[in-house]
């Protein structure tokens, strides 16, 4: 039976950024028009701009009414089979770290597919530029069916910004952004969790492939 402890924490890790991600989107949703952005803290390089999209994290896209919900049925699959893996890690009892990286990873997945199954359903559309902001639950009901709601970003960091020199190809004399994309809570976990798991959690998977090769050896022995 798997500990008690790891599962709870991982319950919390999860419902704590869905609460944090869901909330800040439900208040950007209902207070902001599309497009509409303001500083944090009266910094020009951190600010809450409002914009959605269709598509993956930090604004990418997959064109096309099926490629949406192809996107959206991928993150479903996406999120079962990472709980299936979270359950084989607590099995394994692995450190603490690898549990927390995949569990921010499983909760931003959740977070966005949130927004694509639902906010369709409950919302009406963000107008652009306008006196008006979008309401939940309106009369005759959302602006999309399930599984075709779009994804609310609002986090905009734009550290750096100038032209580019002459001399690189391509881009010379073209205007830069840096960090131009705007997300939000549930990207950032997932961003955070990859790179936790790329950066510190290596030896993990070490671990695993040489479990595997020894098991795979004593099972070439025994036939």
């Amino acid at each position: 039976m798997m500990k008690s402890k790891p599962v709870l924490g991982v319950f919390l890790i999860v419902f704590l950024v869905l609460l944090i991600d869901q909330t800040s989107k439900i208040w950007v949703k209902t207070h902001m028009f599309y497009g509409q952005e303001f500083s944090i803290l009266n910094l020009d390089w951190a600010k809450i701009h409002f914009v959605e999209n269709e598509g993956m994290a930090y604004g990418k896209v997959i064109g096309g009414k099926y490629g949406k919900l192809f996107l959206s049925l991928f993150r479903v699959a996406a999120c079962v089979g990472l709980v299936y893996y979270i359950r084989f890690l607590i099995k394994s009892k692995v450190k603490w770290g690898m549990l927390v990286s995949f569990a921010l990873i499983l909760a931003g997945a959740l977070g966005n597919i949130l927004d694509s199954a639902f906010y369709g359903l409950i919302f009406s559309s963000s107008p652009i530029h306008g006196a008006n902001i979008a309401s939940i639950f309106p009369e005759g009901g959302g602006y999309a069916p399930f599984l075709y709601g779009k994804v609310v970003d609002m986090l905009h960091f734009p550290m750096l910004s100038g032209i580019y020199p002459s001399w690189i190809p391509f881009v010379g004399n073209q205007p830069y952004t840096f960090f131009s994309p705007v997300f939000n809570i549930a990207d950032a976990a997932i961003s955070i969790g990859v790179f936790n798991i790329i950066l510190f959690q290596r030896d993990f998977f070490t671990k695993e492939k040489e479990v595997q090769e020894t098991t795979q050896g004593i099972s070439e022995q025994n036939q």
